[in-house]
């Protein structure tokens, strides 16, 4: 019987030294949530509207099939511009189209992608996208390259819906030890930040790749965090030789 109610005591106040730490835990949270957010300057920008004929390729495997791509007249009805945009008479008629002809079935990809990786201004947060999927059970995914000139596939959604449809994807933050994940700043340099887009990729689904696929995509953008970028050293050097 001692020993039944020695154990008991003994799990109450492992139990009560559990809840004393986790209060503590929980008491420095929004101290540091109030600390990240201070040091945040969130702002939707636009990286492309696809606008520039002849800038964005594809290419797929010559034993899969065969694309080509070219720009249309068009766009999403519910998209809304940038605040900042309004009044600026900014081109935005036209959209990105890609056909692809399927040689035979299989597990295959093809991928559009611009002239030159684009960078994207600060930290990237979010990166979004409006598509047509023609209701295929296809996969998109962003190409992004990172501070290292590593390069990530990042899952945006499948493309089985009609329609236009906006497409996004969280950017993982990097590890702490700034050498691990998708790494967008490093801690010797404060004039290069952020991620640069590579393109975009789409995965078939083997059951449905064959005869002709047709895909759409418009307004290309990023929340991305501008605070390192409004507060940089007026004094410091640029390494850029």
């Amino acid at each position: 019987m001692k020993r039944f109610v020695l154990g008991v005591l003994i799990l109450l106040v492992t139990g009560f030294l559990f809840a004393q730490e986790g209060a503590d835990v929980g008491a420095t949270d929004p101290e540091r949530v109030s600390i990240d957010a201070a040091q945040q300057l969130l702002k939707e920008i636009s990286v492309d509207k696809f606008e520039k004929d002849g800038y964005w390729h594809s290419a797929m495997s010559p034993d899969q099939g065969y694309t080509s791509t070219r720009l249309f007249e068009g766009g999403p009805a519910g998209k809304e511009p940038l605040a900042e945009e309004e009044g600026l008479n900014i081109p935005d008629r036209y959209v990105l189209g890609t056909r692809v002809d399927f040689i035979h079935r299989g597990h295959t990809s093809f991928t559009l992608y611009p002239q030159r990786p684009i960078p994207i201004e600060g930290i990237a947060k979010t990166v979004s996208v409006w598509a047509v999927g023609r209701n295929y059970n296809h996969e998109l995914y962003l190409l992004v390259q990172d501070f290292f000139g590593r390069q990530f596939e990042l899952y945006m959604g499948k493309l089985n819906f009609q329609g236009w449809k906006k497409l996004s994807v969280a950017i993982p933050p990097q590890a702490e030890d700034g050498r691990n994940g998708i790494v967008q700043r490093n801690y010797h340099y404060s004039n290069n930040l952020g991620i640069k887009i590579n393109g975009l990729m789409i995965k078939c689904d083997p059951l449905e790749a064959f005869g002709s696929y047709y895909v759409y995509f418009d307004d290309l953008r990023a929340v991305t965090d501008l605070f390192a970028e409004d507060n940089r050293d007026p004094d410091d050097m640029n390494d850029a030789w």
